[in-house]
């Protein structure tokens, strides 16, 4: 996130999407979306903090979207005062932030935002095994970070391995394979008395 620009209380920032590539020569920049509610983040007049190296002439500063399209299945974004394919350029690989209320709950029941698992315990058969110090989101799939104390350990966020989710409870159920938070002994080891 911009670390120069803090959140209104009782916001925080979420991740909603990034710029790939210029789009045509008007300035139009295709988007790569992080978010299930396009149609909510992404709206004429929306303002994004652009996360950006700090020797970029963007560091600090805000878009506002003027429109989005769709070609070919892709999000294409258009943002006031970016008029030119050169101009666009300059903001390839830009990830956007938005600012979001702390206290509103994703649309779907078996939804969170990062803001709300971070911190949560992580049980395991009912032991406090960690906690969720932040959450990975690859390609595949997502991944819980736990920190166990003695190090950390990624945790496919999926149903089999994270059944429940208890944002009151302050706590994350795993149920773990063998060998994500141990070690396993290796099978050339001897058995014992042979």
């Amino acid at each position: 996130m911009n670390a120069e620009k803090a959140p209104p209380p009782g916001t925080t920032q979420l991740r909603v999407g990034r710029l790939t590539k210029a789009h045509g020569l008007k300035g139009a920049l295709k988007l790569e979306l992080f978010t299930d509610e396009p149609e909510r983040r992404f709206v004429p007049g929306a303002t994004f903090t652009l996360q950006v190296p700090t020797s970029s002439p963007w560091h600090g500063k805000t878009i506002e979207l003027t429109e989005l399209r769709w070609y070919n299945s892709h999000a294409v974004g258009f943002f006031a005062g970016i008029d030119t394919r050169e101009a666009a350029e300059t903001l390839v690989r830009a990830i956007l932030w938005v600012d979001h209320d702390v206290t509103e709950l994703p649309a779907e029941s078996d939804a969170w935002y990062d803001h709300q698992l971070v911190g949560l315990r992580a049980l395991r058969d009912g032991v406090d095994v960690g906690r969720v110090i932040r959450v990975d989101h690859l390609p595949a799939q997502d991944l819980l970070a736990i920190d166990t104390g003695s190090g950390e350990v990624l945790v496919p966020f999926v149903a089999a391995i994270v059944p429940t989710v208890d944002i009151a409870a302050g706590t994350v159920t795993l149920t773990p394979p063998p060998g994500l938070f141990e070690d396993l002994p290796d099978d050339d080891t001897p058995a014992a008395g042979s």
